[in-house]
């Protein structure tokens, strides 16, 4: 237990390490770190510890709970959580390439300029939270954390992780007017 939390350790450290290699600056321009920013289509969401997409990355966590479960005879719930944690940060390193963020902006994210490695490491957590939520509450009640998480991302946002998906994958035009009514507000 011990060598899987030093494991989880190393992982974040080289996750980090390896954003700030490929020009992820620490934190936010201004120097100022927030514990959550709400306004998901502001220049500082991305910037900090948490904000809306938190939420998606907490989804995250839950769906590789129930990917990784089948696993449980054979990894302890510590090393099928480094596991979610180490597909978690191949994401954010994924994500943070110019071919994602370059993607993010032709789908309709125009001033997105990649996460700060701080938010990475936030992201990284919420995936953690979610994973521990998901081993809590079941099977059901994680589908139903699930179904919910989305409604209000979509009703608050207008995005969710099953819409960026699509929109990453094969942007909708639709789903883009839609999703700029956001802007205007």
């Amino acid at each position: 237990n011990q060598l899987a939390v030093l494991g989880a350790l190393l992982l974040l450290f080289l996750t980090a390490y390896c954003l700030h290699s490929m020009g992820r600056i620490w934190m936010a321009e201004s120097g100022v770190v927030y514990f959550w920013v709400a306004d998901a289509w502001s220049d500082q969401n991305s910037q900090h510890l948490s904000d809306p997409y938190s939420f998606s990355h907490l989804l995250h966590g839950v769906l590789f709970f129930g990917l990784l479960y089948g696993l449980r005879n054979r990894f302890s719930f510590s090393w099928r959580l480094n596991i979610a944690l180490f597909i978690e940060a191949l994401w954010e390193l994924l994500e943070n390439s110019s071919l994602v963020i370059n993607r993010y902006r032709d789908a309709g994210a125009l001033g997105y300029s990649g996460d700060t490695v701080l938010n990475s490491m936030g992201d990284l957590l919420a995936c953690a939270l979610g994973f521990l939520l998901a081993s809590v509450l079941g099977l059901k009640k994680s589908i139903v954390l699930f179904i919910a998480v989305e409604m209000i991302m979509l009703y608050s946002i207008r995005d969710s992780l099953i819409l960026n998906c699509i929109m990453l994958i094969h942007p909708i035009e639709a789903i883009k007017q839609w999703q700029s009514v956001m802007t205007s507000f």
